[in-house]
């Protein structure tokens, strides 16, 4: 071998930023395997490749003692490592272990001790050539692949572009790197879209395999840090660190949920990631093709944040449970469906972006919930709260005060339905109304107004009244606007 080669093996470990000496040591361990094929060669022997480019090979003799104990070493070292490989394939080895093929390590031997011979043969030259060229090129390949592996596994999360190269059955896409073939599997794909041969994605690298053709990078669409990385691209805030994002719920394909924070006084959050006529976040939503995205000003109050987090619906109330972490979140009749989002998206995708269970209901079904738990359903023993417990056509509760002894205010309409509740009811838990002489006379005029204005009423059979109050309406003939109270001319008949 000559200096050139040596030479030549060294410019190459330049140029593929391979540590220096890897392939020389590595063309040393080839050579010390091919002399051992050859007949007659010595049973322990090393290699040696001076800076001249010459090599020579040296039998080692070592004392009896020593040798035996390294022998006995060495066999050790290999029957744990067939003993972990089995446990690794779950396969039992039958592999026959010769003293000849052992492994000796003797660096630890001092070196007078030792007993070295030149024993080179004659023709090896040409040994060594053949043996150079494939050592060479089988090291260059596993250095770049152990190279190429050191540096993806580093960029794990880290949002990357790619050529696809193949999308044909649409079960695993093959996307170029550059360096190193990706693959997109196909759980690891968003639903309705499409990768055209030659076309430009971005995607987030999920995690790096080390395998016998080299890395293997497995990348992904789903992912919500693809979102976080096309808007740092995208917003300038972000990527200085004046806005931040705090959260990110994603429904891959469909709609995205991110809360941004600005730390900055005078940036607003929002505009800067919504930008100049919605400009930034149309560039994001482009790459994304076409998923909606909705901007939420992070907040540390709970509700608050609750409340905006159910963007773009208007949220009326929320009542939360710092132990339970449970938000009742209340809204207006109209905004419910649009809250709860097609097959629950909208009220999902804020749930996973506060970290709050998240329970809708609209002003309608809060009354009426309201009501039953003060009074309707009420149990022995619950405090009552002295609010009437008539229910507007509006679907709220009467925001009077109860008289004395009764559920009802003072309206007309209302103690009717006192009335209505003392004839049929059969709990004795409410006081009748007739229990107070002031209140009674009061109803017993009503009732005889009633009885002047709808003379078909006081017809009605004793047990029709009940029915009438459990259809939740007020019976026909009952003066509402005629007696009503001046000022409240704004109230409407109860629907229960």
């Amino acid at each position: 071998m000559s200096q050139e080669i040596v030479e030549a093996v060294r410019d190459i470990e330049r140029e593929k930023g391979i540590e220096s000496g890897t392939l020389v040591a590595a063309l040393e361990d080839a050579l010390l395997a091919a002399y051992k094929k050859m007949p007659g060669a010595a049973r322990h022997a090393i290699v040696e490749i001076d800076e001249l480019g010459d090599f020579r090979v040296f039998a080692v003799e070592l004392p009896a003692d020593i040798e035996g104990r390294l022998i006995e070493e060495a066999r050790e070292r290999k029957l744990e490592e067939l003993e972990a490989l089995e446990v690794e394939t779950g396969e039992r080895s039958h592999t026959l272990i010769s003293d000849d093929d052992l492994d000796v390590d003797w660096s630890d031997v001092p070196e007078h001790l030792i007993k070295r011979e030149d024993v080179t043969p004659e023709n090896f030259g040409r040994i060594a050539a053949q043996t150079a060229k494939q050592v060479i090129l089988q090291r260059i390949r596993e250095a770049e692949r152990s190279m190429m592996y050191d540096e993806y596994v580093d960029r794990v999360t880290e949002v990357v572009t790619g050529i696809v190269q193949q999308a044909g059955d649409r079960n695993n896409v093959l996307v170029d790197l550059g360096k190193v073939e990706a693959l997109l599997p196909r759980s690891e794909q968003v639903d309705g879209e499409r990768y055209e041969q030659g076309s430009r994605i971005k995607a987030v690298i999920t995690e790096v395999r080390s395998g016998t053709k080299g890395p293997q990078v497995i990348l992904s669409r789903r992912d919500p840090e693809l979102i976080k990385t096309l808007f740092e691209l995208e917003v300038p805030e972000i990527a200085d660190g004046l806005v931040e994002i705090r959260g990110v719920a994603r429904e891959p394909g469909y709609r995205s949920k991110i809360a941004v924070e600005s730390h900055a006084q005078g940036v607003d959050p929002v505009g800067a990631c919504v930008g100049p006529r919605g400009s930034r976040v149309r560039m994001v939503v482009s790459e994304l093709r076409g998923e909606k995205i909705d901007i939420i000003p992070w907040n540390p109050e709970p509700a608050r944040f609750v409340a905006k987090a159910l963007s773009p619906a208007r949220v009326r109330e929320v009542f939360v449970d710092d132990e339970t972490k449970e938000a009742t979140v209340i809204v207006p009749d109209d905004q419910l469906a649009l809250a709860i989002g097609k097959e629950g998206l909208n009220a999902r995708l804020a749930a996973r972006l506060t970290g709050w269970k998240v329970d809708i209901q609209s002003d309608t079904e809060f009354a009426q919930a309201e009501a039953a738990a003060a009074y309707g359903g009420a149990n022995e023993g619950e405090e009552f709260t002295g609010r009437c417990s008539a229910v507007l056509s509006n679907g709220k509760r009467c925001p009077n005060e109860a008289l004395p002894g009764s559920r009802y205010c003072g309206l007309p309409a209302h103690q009717a339905l006192a009335l209505q509740d003392g004839n049929g009811a059969e709990s004795a838990d409410v006081p009748a109304v007739a229990d107070d002489p002031a209140v009674a006379a009061a109803a017993d005029d009503l009732v005889a107004e009633v009885e002047d204005d709808a003379p078909e009423l006081a017809t009605v059979e004793p047990d029709v009244v009940p029915q009438l109050a459990d259809a939740e309406q007020v019976p026909v003939g009952i003066p509402v606007e005629e007696t009503s109270a001046p000022g409240d001319t704004e109230e409407h008949p109860p629907a229960a």
